[in-house]
């Protein structure tokens, strides 16, 4: 498959898709999870191969991934190359300095397929120091469960940062022993509570330093950003907004340097598919927690302006089918990019 350059224009898809636990056929990933036997390997391959097919993206941002020989089985069957894949912390690789080989342990791991040449690569592991907070009965959150990856891409000769994240949950977070074991009542409310308060404390650390990360990159350059992926919670949330803080342009509008903005409101098409906009169901509500942000490059009034969004497209015809007919259970969003020749 060839970039998207059509008729000598600079333009690119990139995508955002949570993969619902993507793992090689016979390893334990969860130990309350059975493992994929070849034939459910090969059903969420082929299915996850179809949905993404549609989206035609070149770089695609990717959550809930444990081993990397399986993304890049998925990467080649949408037309990339093994190569193409960059997922340290789910790595396959005997030699990998993150995973011994071994894949993604306790939790999955994020990463970004794209046919751009990589310039830069990092993972922001470490909770920036002004980011960390005592989380309730646990102490200092000092890094990230699962951490950001940070890629650097020379896209048309333009350098591009994107950055993919998968903020922690809003499910209640109990205490348990070493061995897994509750410590806590889960039928008490007030304790539900108060472990729900320990989810959104450690998501705002996260927020924070991803925040903090983006400033640095940001702050007096021309060079463009865009952050995407699962952030698990809509658009408008503390914690989202703690990220992108796109409402300060409206008080100081030297802001617009480092703010990110929500691409599917500066659309050039904006409007046109808002009534269909979810990307998940939660407790039988849709609502949007697959995000996709840029910086002000890519705002078409800025006179910093260096492209534009032309269209953003949810894929989510899948959420409708029975829980257990879907490969995964989120929203694909997708951005079409045009560059300014």
């Amino acid at each position: 498959m060839q970039l998207a350059n059509t008729n000598g224009q600079k333009q690119f898809y990139i995508a955002t898709a949570n993969l619902l636990n993507f793992a090689n056929p016979g390893r334990i990933y969860y130990d309350n999870a059975p493992a994929y036997d070849q034939k459910a390997y090969q059903h969420k391959l082929t299915g996850i191969t179809e949905l993404l097919a549609k989206a035609h993206a070149d770089i695609i941002a990717v959550q809930e991934v444990w081993d990397s020989t399986a993304l890049e089985a998925l990467a080649i069957s949408l037309g990339f190359k093994a190569e193409d894949v960059v997922i340290p912390l789910a790595s396959n690789d005997k030699n990998s300095v993150h995973t011994q080989g071994l894949g993604a342990q306790k939790t999955p791991a994020v990463g970004i397929i794209s046919r751009f040449k990589p310039l830069e690569c990092e993972l922001l592991e470490e909770v920036v120091a002004e980011a960390v907070i005592d989380i309730p009965d646990i102490g200092p959150y000092q890094r990230f469960n699962r951490p950001p990856l940070l890629l650097r891409v020379d896209a048309f000769g333009q350098p591009i940062t994107i950055i993919t994240a998968h903020l922690k949950s809003k499910r209640a977070f109990f205490l348990r022993d070493e061995n897994g074991n509750l410590l806590e009542d889960m039928d008490d409310p007030n304790i539900r509570v108060r472990a729900k308060l320990r989810s959104l404390c450690m998501r705002a650390s996260e927020a924070a330093s991803i925040r903090m990360s983006i400033i640095e990159r940001l702050q007096h350059t021309r060079e463009p950003l865009i952050l995407l992926g699962d952030m698990n919670d809509v658009t408008g949330s503390v914690t989202t907004q703690l990220m992108t803080e796109t409402g300060e342009v409206n008080y100081d509008k030297s802001m617009r340097d480092v703010a990110l903005f929500d691409a599917a409101r500066i659309q050039a098409r904006y409007g046109w598919m808002k009534d269909v906009a979810y990307t998940h169901i939660y407790q039988g509500m849709p609502e949007v927690i697959d995000q996709l942000f840029v910086s002000e490059e890519f705002l078409p009034d800025s006179k910093f302006a260096l492209g534009h969004v032309d269209r953003v497209d949810y894929f989510n015809d899948h959420l409708k089918w029975d829980y257990s007919d879907r490969v995964i259970d989120h929203g694909i969003i997708r951005a079409k990019i045009k560059l300014h020749d």
